[in-house]
C-alpha cells in the first residue's frame, strides 16, 4: 500500500515536473516573460518637430534605447491639437507603439472638443512623468518693450494691435498666454500655428508679436538675441535666465504656468510589457544623462510611478477645466 502511494506520488510529480518544463520551454511563454520588446519601439510626439515635446522625447527615447533592448525611435505626427496621433497610438495593437503624453492631449482637450476621438482615461495607461517644461513669454526684439510690465501697458494702449502665436488651439502655449491675458485685463489677437517650430519661425521672421512657449525650444534664440524673454512662468527666477523676472514678480502674485510632458501606452497592451517599460522609463527619466540634458535646455526631469503620474493628470485635468471654460477656448472651426 505504502510502495503504491509513493509510486503514485512520484508519478504525479514527474508529470507536473515535465509540464512545467515544457510550459517554461512554449514559444508564446518565453516571448511573454522575455521577448519583448522584439523589435524597436515607436514614440510618437503627437507635435510637429521642433518644440519642446522632440527635445524631452529624443532625450528620454535615446536613453531607454540603451537598457531595454531594442531602440527606441521618435516619430511625430502633427494635427488636431494631437487628435490625430492619439487616436492612432489609442488604437495600436503592435505592443510597440507608445506616445508622448502632454498637457494638451491629457488635460486640454477633453475639455475643449465636443466629442474626441480617444478617451484619455480608458484609452491609455500611463506610464511615468518624464518631464515638466516651465513656460517663457518671449517677444520679438523690435517691439518697444523689455519686460512683462511694459508689455501689459503697451498692449493696452494699443488695444487689438498685438498679436501672440501657439503651437495650436488648446495648446501649452495658446493656454499660457490666455492665462496671462485673463489675469493682466489685455487683448491679444491668437494665431494658432500647427506646431511650435512653425510659430518660431514666423515669430522670429516678425511676422508675429509674442508667445508663450516651453524653455528647452527657446533658450538659444533668447541667447542669440533673437527673441526677448519678458517673463518666466515659474514661481522662482530661473538659474539659466536670473535676469529675467517671473511673471507673478512682475505684479501678477501666485502665477505659475509649466507645461509637462509623459509616457503613455495604449490600455491595451500588456500589463507585463507595461511593467517593464515603467521600470526601463523611470530609470531613463531619472538618469544623470537625461537630468542633464533636460537641464540644459531649463526643463526638470522627474520620472514618477504610473500611480503617481495618473494622479498628477487628475489634478492638471480639475486645475484647467476652469480656466478653459472661462477663456472660452475652442479648437479651430467649432
Amino acid at each position: 500500500m505504502n510502495h503504491f502511494d509513493t509510486s503514485a506520488l512520484t508519478r504525479r510529480q514527474l508529470l507536473a515536473s515535465t509540464a512545467a518544463s515544457a510550459l517554461a520551454l512554449s514559444p508564446t511563454f518565453s516571448q511573454a516573460q522575455a521577448a519583448w520588446p522584439s523589435k524597436p519601439l515607436r514614440l510618437v510626439v503627437p507635435f510637429a518637430p521642433g518644440g519642446s515635446s522632440e527635445i524631452v522625447a529624443r532625450a528620454l527615447a535615446g536613453e531607454m534605447g540603451k537598457t531595454i533592448g531594442q531602440s527606441v525611435f521618435v516619430d511625430n505626427k502633427p494635427g488636431a491639437a494631437g487628435n490625430i496621433a492619439m487616436q492612432e497610438v489609442a488604437n495600436s495593437t503592435d505592443e510597440h507603439t507608445l506616445i508622448l503624453g502632454h498637457i494638451g492631449t491629457l488635460a486640454v482637450n477633453p475639455y475643449i472638443f465636443p466629442k474626441l476621438s480617444y478617451d484619455p482615461a480608458k484609452d491609455f495607461t500611463p506610464i511615468t512623468l518624464i518631464s515638466k517644461v516651465p513656460s517663457l513669454y518671449v517677444v520679438h526684439p523690435d517691439l518697444p518693450v523689455k519686460n512683462l510690465k511694459e508689455f501689459v501697458a503697451y498692449a493696452k494702449a494699443n488695444p487689438g494691435k498685438l498679436n501672440y502665436g501657439s503651437a495650436g488651439n488648446g495648446s501649452a502655449g495658446h493656454l499660457a498666454f490666455e492665462y496671462l491675458k485673463m489675469v493682466s485685463d489685455t487683448f491679444i489677437l491668437h494665431v494658432p500655428y500647427r506646431g511650435t517650430g512653425p510659430m518660431l519661425t514666423d515669430l522670429m521672421a516678425g511676422r508675429l508679436d509674442a508667445a508663450a512657449v516651453g524653455a528647452p525650444a527657446l533658450l538659444q534664440f533668447i541667447k542669440a538675441g533673437k527673441l526677448r524673454c519678458i517673463a518666466t512662468g515659474t514661481s522662482t527666477r530661473l538659474p539659466q535666465l536670473p535676469d529675467v523676472p517671473t511673471v507673478a514678480e512682475q505684479g501678477f502674485k501666485g502665477f505659475e504656468m509649466t507645461q509637462w510632458y509623459g509616457l503613455m501606452a495604449p490600455s491595451k497592451m500588456a500589463k507585463a510589457n507595461i511593467d517593464k517599460l515603467e521600470k526601463e522609463a523611470i530609470a531613463a527619466a531619472r538618469s544623470k544623462i537625461v537630468n542633464d540634458k533636460l537641464s540644459q535646455d531649463t526643463a526638470l526631469a522627474v520620472g514618477n510611478t504610473r500611480v503617481e503620474f495618473e494622479a498628477f493628470i487628475k489634478l492638471e485635468q480639475a486645475r484647467w477645466k476652469p480656466v478653459i471654460a472661462r477663456a472660452q477656448i475652442k479648437p479651430e472651426g467649432v
